[in-house]
């Protein structure tokens, strides 16, 4: 028989820097998790990420067990990393943040393809320009 969940969280965690420390340790303690086995487990699957944002669907057991998925990074931190920036612009219209490539869409819209509702890249690609475009970054 199949272990019963009992709860879901929900975490954006920077990989390979996972702490004990709030805001992960509260949100696992009060789940009951194991703190130090969860951050020992996503450390050692994120280390070739580190820099990234790497959001985590929690489940929880019964038995005080769990196990995560990882997601892709969020394509607004994907969108910055790629311009060089550490935030987009406050007034989208009126000012820019910088400049982004149909390249650089491409290969973020490949990279999230998993995790985004299109049917092909070119659809993906619309979903991460308007990304770009609503943190005020222009796509040439």
């Amino acid at each position: 028989m199949a272990k019963k969940v009992i709860k879901k969280i929900k975490l954006q965690v920077p990989a390979g820097k996972a702490t004990p420390a709030p805001p992960l340790g509260p949100a696992l303690g009060q789940a009951g998790v194991p703190i130090g086995d969860f951050v020992n487990k996503f450390n050692e699957a994120t280390k070739e990420m580190m820099g990234d944002i790497i959001p985590i669907v929690l489940s929880v057991y019964e038995d005080r067990s769990f196990d995560f998925i990882m997601k892709t990074p969020p394509a607004s931190r994907l969108i910055l990393k790629a311009i060089g920036q550490d935030k987009g612009s406050g007034k989208n219209l009126v000012k820019k943040a910088g400049t982004i490539t149909k390249a650089q869409v491409k290969t973020i819209a490949e990279r999230k393809m998993n995790d985004l509702s299109a049917n092909d890249v070119e659809s993906a690609m619309k979903i991460i320009e308007g990304t770009a475009r609503s943190m005020g970054v222009e796509v040439k």
